[in-house]
């Protein structure tokens, strides 16, 4: 029986001391017996955690004390084993890296849109003002190979930093369209739809991401498993770590 609760998370929102708040983290995680990745910037905290029931969440409950991260809220599923082999809490300048200061989620979201109303979008093709919806994948290449919606747009960028010049490039292509950007929990899609707004693109980012999806939706509109960033290498649809 999977004993393991996996958790994911992130939250955009002002950190003044980010080094101080790492070191927090750390020290709390370490007490907790809990594995993982936070990754802690001005912007917000980015985080991965895997563990026994209680002390993950245990150590959700502690993070979430804090007013500044009250707002988190975390993405579960489950596996047979620990995932990740040591905890670590790291600085660094952008909770997930685009290099556009001017694209800030923390102050001002874009528009996302619910896996359920989503689903409804996608299986009549259009969304509630009769425009046609696209799908455009955030993620890197190799992790669309692993799995991706139906007819989504790939980029296939290697990086993140390269998505705002993609953007520019296909421009005229997502004009006139409903674009729903997508990725694995909603950090990434949640800045591209922001930047393709200030682009003039009717830009929605999917609510939760893809293991939102999964744990809303199930495998509609969508082939393959999901690339996650641990031990487990992927998780299907049904939120299970990949049959290798």
């Amino acid at each position: 029986m999977a004993s393991v609760l996996n958790v994911s998370a992130y939250l955009f929102t002002p950190i003044d001391e980010p080094a101080a708040l790492r070191d927090r983290l750390q020290s709390d995680a370490d007490a907790a017996g809990v594995k993982g990745t936070i990754i802690v910037a001005g912007e917000g905290v980015n985080v991965f955690l895997a563990g026994a029931e209680d002390a993950v969440r245990g150590l959700l409950a502690q993070m979430t004390a804090d007013p500044r991260l009250a707002g988190l809220r975390a993405k579960e599923s489950w596996s047979e084993e620990q995932p990740f082999g040591r905890m670590r809490v790291r600085v660094k300048r952008e909770i997930i890296r685009m290099d556009r200061p001017e694209v800030s989620p923390a102050d001002r979201r874009a528009p996302a849109v619910d896996p359920v109303t989503l689903r409804t979008w996608l299986d009549r093709g259009t969304d509630d003002a009769g425009r046609e919806v696209v799908m455009l994948d955030t993620r890197n290449a190799f992790e669309v190979d692993y799995g991706a919606f139906r007819d989504a747009l790939d980029w296939r960028i290697e990086r993140f930093t390269q998505f705002p010049d993609a953007a520019a490039t296909a421009l005229a292509d997502l004009s006139g369209k409903t674009v729903v950007s997508y990725c694995t929990g909603g950090i990434r899609c949640e800045k591209a739809a922001l930047h393709l707004r200030d682009l003039g693109v009717e830009a929605y980012q999917l609510d939760g991401g893809i293991l939102g999806w999964f744990e809303k939706v199930g495998g509609e509109h969508w082939d393959g498993d999901c690339f996650v960033f641990d031990g487990r290498e992927a998780v299907s649809p049904d939120l299970s770590p990949r049959r290798r």
